[in-house]
């Protein structure tokens, strides 16, 4: 491996300084790119490829991370005497936050290295591009658009696979704000999905000029938005609460129709 692409992991981490989240955002790719993306993860028990191979972890802050270093000279300087394996960042990264580990660059390093969360990983992992940087601010969203939502809990009322939507308003650490609507749905099968894609679509025309729209599924239990709504944003249609709403109660015993305030 050539000296240019063993360093770029480490020519980004220099970079990375509080606040600084495009610079963040290129060590992720860094580490997202196969082949130049390699880190010296720190095995704690066993050897590299042996089947009691396992990472050593930390604890920061109440999260979880798994230490590694960013070169063989890193390594020598780190002082780490048992076994290590080199293993691309996007592969450390599939393996890791499924069980909501981080990975933590250089702890050794003056300053104590530079910590990737987990839900950075599942980015890693899936696409950075698929996914919006974080850290995320999440909301109710603050602007009116009454038309779309009632349209979207009307096309959601006709597709027997929506059972409820939800609502946030994104604002990513770099790119723009959005809305993000969460689909939760009975069923995932190809035509039921098709279905709710023909729903968004056959909606879309009621959301103003130039609002980004979004989809997450609630399933997602890796997702961050997925999380903040299951927490804190009550479905704004929901097909079991309004199947089990009573009628409305008809006029009678000898009372009229109420017809106005006094």
């Amino acid at each position: 491996m050539s000296a240019s692409l063993s360093g770029s992991v480490e020519h980004t981490l220099r970079q990375v300084t509080p606040g600084r989240y495009d610079a963040y955002e290129a060590l992720l790719r860094a580490l997202a790119t196969p082949g130049s993306g390699q880190v010296w993860m720190l095995l704690w028990h066993g050897q590299s490829g042996s089947p009691d191979a396992q990472y050593g972890n930390m604890e920061v802050d109440g999260h979880g991370y798994v230490p590694c270093v960013t070169s063989a000279q890193e390594l020598s300087v780190s002082g780490w005497n048992r076994s290590y394996e080199v293993v691309d960042g996007i592969d450390v990264a599939r393996t890791l936050y499924p069980d909501q580990y981080g990975l933590w660059l250089n702890p050794h390093a003056p300053g104590g290295g530079v910590g990737v969360p987990w839900l950075d990983l599942r980015r890693i992992a899936a696409g950075l591009d698929r996914q919006p940087a974080g850290p995320l601010r999440l909301s109710e969203p603050g602007i009116e658009i009454s038309q779309f939502y009632a349209l979207l809990a009307q096309n959601a009322h006709r597709t027997p696979a929506v059972r409820s939507l939800r609502r946030a308003w994104v604002q990513p650490a770099l790119g723009a704000p959005y809305l993000a609507i969460g689909l939760d749905v009975y069923d995932a099968s190809p035509p039921a999905v098709d279905s709710v894609r023909a729903m968004m679509q056959q909606s879309m025309g009621a959301v103003p000029d130039g609002l980004p729209v979004s989809t997450v599924a609630m399933t997602d239990e890796y997702d961050p938005v997925v999380m903040w709504m299951r927490a804190g944003a009550r479905p704004f249609y929901d097909r079991e609460a309004h199947a089990a709403q009573p009628p409305a109660p008809a006029a009678g015993y000898g009372y009229p129709p109420v017809r106005g305030r006094y």
